[in-house]
């Protein structure tokens, strides 16, 4: 027994001298229990949406204001024209537009029916269903204290319309979001393991007395991983075009131009996870877990980032696939054009230009 004792004190002693196998069986599942206990709600809150009142009534300015008391909604605007509405949806100010007719005071009052109507984005259809839903509960109640005021069976109708997505099929909000993570994972895991297998093969130090030079073995190395990955973006684009019927409403070419340049940051990420670790097996988690889960997680991909706590949504700015996400949705469902994205292109260039001078830096003074 004293023997099996010293056995398993060695094992400790392995455990406890691993730094890197330490923190992934202490610091890992503390990480995933905050960011689980964080990011995963069902509930939306804060939605940012606009009012366009035609009716300048008492009645329309009080459900105006039961609105945006609520913690659901954050009045952004009151706007003083239908065609403002599209431009807000555009732009990704508002999520939501609450449209109040000018004869909706006099037909309540008079008829007992007054008509609203509701525009929701429904590029994400869960998003647009849910806070739909929230509003149609504030006029309910707003209804229901009419009815107790003055015993009078009040009714106010609304008029949902969902813009981007009228059928809510889901594959809209999929397709860009799933796009993002597979080439996030991909480039990003087999770039790594490529080069990391260069060194436990003992091939790099072969490779390196060759006359180029050590950029351009690195970035070699990225290239054929580059093409591939645009292969699949084509067949991506086309099976959810013809097969699961999304729309590609914007132009092709920014969204081919989008993807290259998403593409390139995450082979960066996968060059710069090659610098720092030593085996592929090493570098399999730290791409896979590493990465899957943020990506899934702080993106936007599954749950929206503005309800989560100001820490998360700082951290979730760090992530590639956030904005790509988002520029992505925005060319594929709305047809945006480059005027629109431009800044999520712009971040997702100064990271590509930053992971990407980080990575070879680090390629140089290693070897």
């Amino acid at each position: 027994m004293k023997q099996f004792g010293s056995f398993i004190k060695k094992e400790f002693l392995h455990i406890f001298r691993d730094i890197r196998t330490m923190m992934m069986l202490l610091a890992m599942p503390v990480i995933q229990l905050i960011i689980f206990g964080f990011a995963i709600r069902t509930e939306i809150t804060n939605t940012p949406f606009a009012v366009f009142d035609e009716s300048k009534s008492t009645s329309s300015r009080l459900i105006t204001e039961r609105m945006n008391g609520s913690r659901y909604f954050d009045l952004k605007e009151n706007l003083n024209s239908f065609v403002k509405i599209e431009e807000y949806f555009r732009k990704g100010k508002i999520k939501l537009a609450l449209v109040i007719p000018q004869n909706f005071s006099d037909d309540l009052y008079r008829t007992g029916t007054g008509n609203l109507q509701l525009l929701a984005d429904a590029s994400d259809p869960n998003e647009a269903s849910t806070i739909t839903s929230y509003a149609q509960q504030i006029l309910m109640q707003h209804q229901q204290s009419l009815m107790k005021t003055n015993k009078i069976p009040y009714v106010i109708r609304t008029e949902i319309k969902m813009l981007y997505n009228p059928q809510l099929q889901s594959a809209y909000n999929f397709v860009p979001g799933i796009m993002g993570l597979i080439l996030m994972l991909i480039c990003a895991m087999v770039t790594s393991i490529s080069i990391v297998r260069e060194k436990e093969q003992g091939t790099m130090e072969i490779l390196l007395v060759s006359p180029v030079k050590p950029v351009f073995i690195v970035l070699s190395k990225a290239v054929p991983y580059l093409l591939i990955a645009f292969l699949d973006v084509i067949l991506i684009l086309l099976i959810s075009n013809n097969i699961l019927h999304v729309p590609i409403a914007g132009n092709i070419f920014l969204i081919l131009f989008l993807s290259t340049l998403f593409i390139l940051s995450a082979l960066s990420l996968g060059m710069l996870i090659s610098s720092v670790t030593k085996t592929q097996q090493a570098a399999m988690m730290m791409s896979g877990a590493g990465l899957m889960l943020p990506t899934m997680l702080l993106s936007g991909l599954i749950f929206p980032v503005e309800n989560m706590p100001i820490l998360l949504q700082i951290i979730s700015n760090l992530i590639p696939a956030k904005w790509f996400i988002i520029a992505i949705k925005d060319v594929m469902i709305k047809g945006l054009e480059f005027t629109a994205i431009w800044r999520e292109l712009s971040i997702l260039l100064g990271m590509t230009v930053f992971l990407l001078t980080v990575s070879i830096k680090q390629f140089k003074n290693r070897l």
